[in-house]
């Protein structure tokens, strides 16, 4: 956490954010989430089950005047690896090579990693810094994930400053096609078996007294 900082929240409630909050009444009740337990500065058990299960995020980045950018990084479910309690990694797969958000890591390594969980209504933002290890072959082959189908180019460190959630409020609940796809075949299945079930028995014989 910057020297700057009092509070790990301090990284996005700056004293701009702060008074605006306090001319519209919000001030007080994040005062007091500061002073409990309030946003987290380390990746603990909960937040590193949570990006076992994704497969999707989105990476925010800046260029040295502030222009902001974001990509989306996407991969098979553990494709974010946790090194320690304060670093994430992930392979950078080949894409478009526009090469936008290296050349603002080049400048400025201020990062945000927004991840989103539709099924749930859970959101998750990760702020930090971040930068490209271009020189690691060691390292970049053991995040690569296992039978993936992609050319990995370099890897990113991800240094996490604060964390935090939001409330699902207005987030809209959808599902991921893979999950609705095993869904609706394990439905067909038990359709097809109480079919074949009702079939036996219009064909069984009526009982006698």
């Amino acid at each position: 956490m910057s020297s700057t900082h009092v509070y790990p929240s301090d990284v996005a409630f700056s004293p701009a954010v702060k008074a605006i909050q306090t001319r519209k009444g919000s001030r007080e009740s994040y005062a007091e989430v500061e002073r409990g337990r309030g946003w987290q500065s380390e990746i603990d058990d909960n937040l590193a089950a949570f990006l076992a299960t994704r497969t999707s995020f989105y990476l925010a980045t800046a260029s040295a005047d502030g222009q902001p950018y974001i990509q989306h990084r996407g991969g098979p479910a553990g494709f974010i690896h946790v090194l320690d309690k304060s670093t994430l990694a992930f392979a950078d797969f080949s894409g478009n090579r526009q090469f936008i958000t290296q050349g603002n890591l080049s400048e400025n390594p201020k990062a945000h990693i927004f991840l989103m969980d539709y099924t749930y209504r859970q959101r998750v933002k990760i702020w930090g810094e971040a930068k490209i290890v271009e020189d690691d072959a060691a390292l970049l082959a053991s995040l690569m994930p296992h039978g993936y189908r992609a050319r990995p180019e370099q890897v990113i460190l991800f240094k996490v400053i604060a964390w935090d959630t939001n409330c699902r409020q207005h987030i809209p609940q959808k599902f991921d096609a893979a999950d609705v796809k095993v869904a609706i075949e394990s439905r067909d299945a038990r359709i097809a078996e109480l079919e074949a079930e009702i079939a036996a028995l219009k064909g069984a014989p009526v009982a006698t007294a």
